[in-house]
Formats: structure tokens, C-alpha cells, sequence
């Protein structure tokens, strides 16, 4: 994605003073930060069991993996993301989301090659009839996309496809600069971000869950291009912020996380990092509003798909934001009570 309107970095108003670790930090304000309407979708919770028994069924997944995955809760998440949907297109959103979760953390964990998945599952998308594999990701992912083939448009499977492609080549490179020991700047984090987030591909699903296809020259305007890529910020900072602390404890969130990148590139302290995530994420729906302002029109139906697409993107934003505090993924038991007063307590570092 490439934006017309460039990112006002905020102003560095912390940095590391305090030799000890802090034991908490506060969120930034980002539930009053997103005005955009919350709303659940109505089929969440028998399309949410349907696609846990997927999980087992197709991914053949058992024990505290399968757990983990139930505890996640994907079907509140796509209830959020994609509220007007039927249950069939809800059920294959979940199952796409599922899959995406599974898929990162094999490859994350070595459990699948970052590259070799790339080409097994694109080409699985490629032709969810017809090509043959024994690779259970690749199962899993021709079982929903043949259900997404049913109803999704050229342009819409297209830009699915598409989204993929990038996605599996900016996990592999992450996963390669994690071998290395590689450090990102904040310029190239930022660009490397928007492209492991994998966001191009689930903005494809408003127009599934729709039933719309939006015209390819409509989808590749500047106008439009800078909606997409204010979402995907929104989106990808807000993860970046509420997933630090179960990061930091891995050891992990230097690799992939702004929290962290801020802290090494710019020399802000924990807190200072936050804030600063939190005013780009406050840049980000600034952007979106901006950018909607100016939304070139196309006539009146492509203007009505459009405003649907917009309507989506909205709810990605406020829905993925929403979800972090809801899923056991983040705070365990304690969601609740992290998005009431805003305060984190560091969890202490894994042995390795």
C-alpha cells in the first residue's frame, strides 16, 4: 500500500532516564481514541463452534494447541469485523482467520518453512479443487477458499490472492531477519509491518461478506489506496501495543513489534514508546478521516459498494481494537480490566 498522505511522526517527549525496568506501563487512550461504531454479529457464536471443530477436523488440531486456539476466540473477532455478514460468509471469514493464526505461529515456531509455505499455499488458493497435498495448512486453506470461490467476485479473489502473496513474503523475510539477529529502523519496520499484518487480504473479505466487486480502477485510486493504508496502521500499531507485554515475555518483540523498535531507534524509555505508538495510531484514523473527506465519486452504485468498503474498514478498526481485550490471547482473564483503567503489569521474561 502506498499512501498519498505522508505519516507526522509525533514529537519524542520521553527517553530513557531509569537504569531499573519498570513493572507496568500505562495503554494509551485508544478505545476513546476510535469513535467508530462497535457492532457484534449475531451469528458469532454457532459459526465461532463450528470453526473451533474445524480446527480439529481439518487441522487436526488437539490439546493446549487447540486450546490456545479456542481461548482466542476468533469468532467474537470476526463478529466484530464483519457484522452484517450471513453465516456462511461469517463461517469462512473465521475459518480464514483461524488458518492465518495457526499458519503464523507454525512458521514463527519453525513448525512450517516460511518460504516452502508461501508456494504450497498460494498455490493451494491458486486451485483449492484440484492441487493435492498431505500439508495440513494447505488442507486448511483449500477447504475455506473453496467456500470463498463460491460467491467472491473476480476482482475480490484477486486481491485475495494478491494479499496472500504478500503477506507469505513479508512473514518470510521477518522470519529470516529473526535468524539473523536483524534490527529495523522505524521506517523500515513501518514498511515491513504493513505487509506482515496481512491486511490486504482480510479488506478483500468486506467485499465477500457483501457481495460486492468493486471495479479494479476504483480500488487502485491514491484516495483510496491511503483509506487502506490508514486501516492497516490502525490496525497493526493497535495490535503492536496490546500484544508488547506477551512479546516482551517471549524475548521476541524486537523483531516485530513498534513498541520495541521505537525504543531502540528513537531511545525512548517503555512509556515514551507508547505514547508515541498511541499518537500514530491517533495519525492514523486523522488520515482515514482526511482521506475519506475527498473520496473521489464513481456514480451512484459503485459509490453505494464504495461506501460499504468504507463502512468495513471502519470496523476493522474499532473491531480489532475491541477484540485484543476480549481474547484470552492478550490478558488472559484480566481484559477487561485492562481496557477499564489502562494499566499493564509486565509479565516477567520466559526461561529459554
Amino acid at each position: 500500500m502506498n499512501p498519498t498522505t505522508p505519516i507526522m511522526f509525533p514529537t519524542v517527549t520521553h527517553t530513557t532516564t531509569l537504569d531499573c525496568e519498570p513493572s507496568q506501563f500505562i495503554l494509551p487512550d485508544l478505545i476513546n481514541d476510535c469513535h467508530y461504531a462497535l457492532r457484534k454479529n449475531p451469528h458469532c457464536y454457532a459459526v465461532s463452534r463450528a470453526s473451533d471443530q474445524w480446527l480439529i477436523d481439518v487441522a487436526r488440531l488437539t490439546g493446549h494447541e487447540l486450546r490456545e486456539y479456542i481461548e482466542m476466540d476468533s469468532g467474537t473477532f470476526v463478529a466484530f469485523l464483519y457484522p452484517d455478514a450471513d453465516a456462511f460468509h461469517l463461517r469462512v471469514c473465521c475459518d480464514f482467520i483461524n488458518w492465518i493464526f495457526v499458519i503464523d505461529d507454525w512458521m514463527e515456531n519453525g513448525v512450517v518453512d516460511a518460504r516452502e509455505a508461501r508456494e504450497c499455499y498460494i498455490s493451494a488458493l491458486r486451485d483449492p479443487i484440484n492441487f493435492n497435498t498431505e500439508q495440513l495448512g494447505a488442507n486448511m486453506c483449500k477447504s475455506f477458499f473453496s467456500r470463498f470461490r463460491e460467491t467472491a467476485g473476480p476482482g475480490c479473489t484477486e486481491r485475495f490472492i494478491h494479499g496472500s502473496e504478500t503477506f507469505f513474503a513479508a512473514a518470510a523475510k521477518q522470519v529470516d531477519d529473526r535468524a539473523k539477529g536483524n534490527m529495523y529502523d522505524l521506517k523500515s519496520y513501518i514498511a515491513l509491518r504493513r505487509d506482515v499484518v496481512g491486511m490486504q487480504s482480510c479488506l478483500a473479505l468486506i467485499e465477500f461478506v457483501a457481495g460486492i466487486d468493486l471495479p479494479d480502477e476504483v480500488m487502485s485510486h491514491p484516495v483510496v489506496k491511503s483509506l487502506e493504508c490508514a486501516t492497516t496502521d490502525h490496525v497493526a500499531w493497535n495490535d503492536d501495543i496490546l500484544s508488547y507485554n506477551k512479546e516482551q515475555s517471549r524475548g521476541d518483540e524486537h523483531w516485530e513489534n513498534m513498541v520495541a523498535v521505537l525504543m531502540h531507534d528513537r531511545g525512548l524509555d517503555l512509556q515514551g514508546a507508547m505514547d508515541y505508538t498511541g499518537q500514530m495510531c491517533k495519525d492514523a484514523i486523522r488520515r482515514f478521516e482526511s482521506n475519506h473527506a475527498i473520496l473521489p465519486s464513481w456514480g451512484e452504485e459503485v459509490d453505494r459498494q464504495m461506501a460499504i468498503y468504507v463502512k468495513g474498514m471502519q470496523n476493522w478498526m474499532i473491531g480489532s481494537l475491541h477484540w485484543h481485550f476480549e481474547s484470552a490471547r492478550y490478558f488472559g482473564k484480566d481484559g477487561h480490566a485492562v481496557k477499564h483503567d489502562r494499566i499493564v503489569k509486565l509479565l516477567p521474561k520466559r526461561l529459554l
